[in-house]
């Protein structure tokens, strides 16, 4: 007499085989949010046309989605009309700022407010096409923190485009990270990326170069670029001026940040020995037994001298603030246990 064994039901079948992580005591993976950060300034003829492209090309992509427009006190209608959009999408969010403090403070906004493990930035004038953002995310999951678009046809003038160029060259050769375009406003960027850095003053043009100096893999695509439609650009000739400080800004955070002292000190110990040395000079002089008498280059070398006291008491007291305030938790790659 055969045994007989046990009929299992093609349903359950099914089930048992797409629940294995859960027979294994493993819980299946949540699905990751899309925070989608739109800054804006007197943009009221782009919101509702953006809006649109954004919920047809999040809605295509699959994945849960948030948008958060982060008004930057404008005074035309903007955040009126994004609160006219938010009517008809359950998944829009929006912040005021009480004025307008620039897209550095914006952005700062943005990260603090934005709920996602998966941040994307994109401007709010329709230059940048949000059929993009599936392309980015796509490059973000092969292995990259942060993913910059390059506007490789950059449809803007040339007053625009020239000192760009320039700019970003300048930037790839200081910060040694090598992409095109470092202020493209399109960017996804893992959690991590924005909780780690600070963004301040005008900062969001170095965003891929402080998450590179941050140990962040970082890594650009090329994106389509539209010519503005509605309104004019929003950066006037000060911004040239404004990236050369800022680029100088950033390079002394990066060099020492961590210790003052380790720059201030190198300085005034360089001072110092000039000094001293062309002082060895005239007390030689004076040993020898040539009158000693006040001359520029003997003023020029007590000068450095009191310049390098200046420094190292600058580097001490920077110590005191990084001490005081406590220095940032350094950006960890990977965890176990």
């Amino acid at each position: 007499m055969s045994a007989t064994r046990p009929v299992t039901s093609t349903k359950t079948q099914t089930a048992l085989a797409a629940a294995p992580s859960a027979a294994a005591g493993v819980l299946p993976a949540r699905p990751r949010l899309l925070s989608v950060i739109v800054p804006v300034w007197n943009e009221v003829e782009s919101v509702a046309e953006l809006v649109s492209q954004l919920r047809q090309v999040l809605g295509a992509h699959g994945e849960p989605y948030e948008i958060l427009f982060v008004d930057d006190g404008s005074a035309d209608g903007t955040f009126e009309a994004v609160a006219r959009a938010a009517a008809g999408e359950p998944a829009l969010r929006a912040i005021r700022l009480r004025r307008h403090f620039g897209k550095s403070a914006t952005l700062a906004a943005g990260f603090r407010e934005a709920r996602g493990q998966i941040v994307v930035t994109i401007d709010g004038d329709l230059q940048d096409d949000p059929s993009e953002i599936p392309n980015l995310l796509a490059k973000l999951d092969q292995g990259y923190d942060l993913v910059s678009g390059w506007k490789t046809k950059r449809q803007d003038p040339w007053s625009k485009r020239i000192p760009s160029r320039f700019f970003n060259l300048v930037t790839r050769r200081i910060s040694g990270l090598d992409i095109h375009d470092f202020n493209c406003g399109l960017k996804v960027y893992r959690r991590e990326v924005v909780d780690a850095i600070d963004v301040y003053g005008e900062l969001h043009r170095y965003l891929p170069a402080l998450a590179h100096w941050a140990g962040f893999r970082v890594g650009e695509l090329p994106v389509v670029h539209h010519p503005r439609r509605h309104g004019l650009t929003k950066f006037g000739r000060s911004r040239y001026l404004n990236g050369f400080l800022d680029l100088l800004g950033v390079m002394f955070l990066n060099s020492s940040e961590r210790s003052p002292l380790h720059l201030f000190g190198r300085l005034g110990l360089a001072s110092a020995a000039a000094g001293f040395l062309i002082c060895a000079v005239f007390l030689a002089q004076w040993l020898g037994g040539s009158p000693l008498r006040v001359r520029p280059l003997m003023l020029f070398g007590l000068a450095l001298i009191l310049l390098a006291v200046q420094f190292v008491s600058i580097g001490f007291l920077g110590e005191l603030v990084v001490k005081e305030r406590g220095s940032r938790p350094y950006p960890i790659r990977d965890r176990l246990g």
